[in-house]
C-alpha cells in the first residue's frame, strides 16, 4: 500500500478527533442547558426528572451549579481538542514514537470512556460516538503498524 496514503490513514483519525473534541466543548461551553445534551442518560442515572429535580427548595441553585461545572468540562474538552490537533499538526505523527504516544494515550482513554459508558450510562448516544472513536483509532494503528515498514 501507497505509504503516503497510510501516512494520511494514521494522521486524519486523530485530526478527526481533535475537531470533533473541539466542536463537542464549545458545545457544551454555549448551550444554556448543557446537562440538557445528554438528558436521557442523565434522568436514568439520576432517576428522576430534571423537573423534578430542580423543584425542590434546596434544588434551587442546581442550575447555575451544573452550567458552570458544564462549562468548566467544555473548556476542557476544547483544550484537549486544540492539543490533539496541535500535537498532530505539529509532528504530523512521523515518527513510530509519535505515533506511539498519541495511541496509546487513546488506547487508555477509550477503555475508561467505555467502562464508564456501560457502567453508568449504557443507552447514552454518546455510546455510538465512541464506538466511532474505537474504528477511528483502529484505523490509525492498523496504518501505523502498515506504515511502518516503510520507516527508516
Amino acid at each position: 500500500m501507497n505509504p503516503k496514503l497510510l501516512h494520511n490513514l494514521t494522521v486524519i483519525p486523530f485530526f478527526i478527533l481533535g475537531i470533533t473534541s473541539f466542536i463537542m466543548g464549545f458545545g457544551w461551553m454555549l448551550s444554556s442547558e448543557p446537562w440538557m445534551l445528554d438528558e436521557y442518560a442523565n434522568t436514568i442515572l439520576l432517576e428522576e426528572s430534571y423537573k423534578d429535580l430542580f423543584a425542590h427548595p434546596i434544588n434551587e441553585n442546581l442550575p447555575r451549579y451544573l452550567t458552570l461545572l458544564y462549562r468548566f468540562f467544555g473548556l476542557w474538552v476544547t483544550t484537549i481538542g486544540m492539543l490533539i490537533m496541535s500535537f498532530t499538526i505539529v509532528t504530523r505523527l512521523g515518527t513510530v514514537m509519535a505515533r506511539n504516544f498519541i495511541q496509546s494515550s487513546f488506547f487508555i482513554t477509550l477503555i475508561g470512556i467505555s467502562i464508564i459508558e456501560y457502567i453508568f450510562i449504557p443507552s447514552s448516544h454518546f455510546v455510538y460516538l465512541t464506538f466511532v472513536l474505537w474504528i477511528l483509532w483502529g484505523v490509525s494503528v492498523w496504518a501505523g503498524i502498515k506504515l511502518k515498514t516503510y520507516d527508516v
